[in-house]
């Protein structure tokens, strides 16, 4: 068996992981780039993925702690979409990806990591991103590191202005 060494995921993957809901928490947080929060709006926000699938990968998320999809307020709902659309302009401005996967995960058997607060991911793709790496080696190999994605999505975002 091979083996690829990327000793810089133990930053994300060896620290503990502090109580509750990780979605609550980093919306509160005063140091956006760290939390990953792109962009914070009124009933909803936009954070990166800290275990990518793709470079970029972001999801909207309402503020409020629920993984009640029908129960979302008509505000919710609308900023949810909203902020997707918004993540997915400025992840094309930065990476120029030729597609997207948008989509949910609701409950546990579903594939939710996160099962008690529902989350939209959007995940840029291109052709050829799905190799023999993930399908054979069970790894998932990114070109970029995690901040400097962060970095040129921002820069993407201040570009395009705030959401309309």
């Amino acid at each position: 068996m091979q083996h690829l060494w990327a000793p810089w995921r133990m930053a994300y993957v060896g620290v503990p992981q502090p109580e509750g809901c990780v979605f609550c928490r980093a919306p509160q947080g005063e140091e956006l780039r760290r939390e990953l929060v792109l962009h914070r709006g009124e009933h909803c926000f936009l954070i990166m993925n800290m275990f990518p699938y793709n470079n970029g990968h972001l999801m909207s998320v309402p503020y409020r702690h629920t993984a009640d999809f029908p129960g979302l307020t008509a505000e919710e709902q609308g900023e949810l979409l909203k902020l997707a659309q918004y993540g997915v302009r400025a992840l094309t401005e930065a990476f120029r990806p030729d597609g997207f996967n948008l989509g949910m995960n609701l409950g546990r058997c579903a594939g939710a990591g996160i099962a008690d607060h529902l989350h939209l991911h959007a995940v840029p793709r291109w052709n050829g991103d799905t190799n023999f790496m993930p399908v054979l080696g069970e790894t998932r190999v990114l070109p970029d590191a995690l901040f400097s994605s962060y970095d040129r999505i921002r820069a993407a975002m201040e570009r395009l202005g705030p959401p309309e």
